[in-house]
């Protein structure tokens, strides 16, 4: 059976961009966009 996850837009869009090759990212954590940041600072390190 698939795994399913429940993401906000932002949580998705950074999975998302991973998913798809992302191997870099620059932003600034400001709200709306913080979520984004937060996940790729964490997840990209593993790759």
């Amino acid at each position: 059976m698939p795994e399913v996850a429940f993401w906000q837009g932002n949580e998705a869009l950074a999975h998302g961009a991973l998913a798809a090759g992302c191997r870099f990212f620059a932003g600034y954590p400001i709200t709306p966009s913080t979520e984004i940041a937060e996940i790729m600072a964490e997840e990209l390190p593993k790759l």
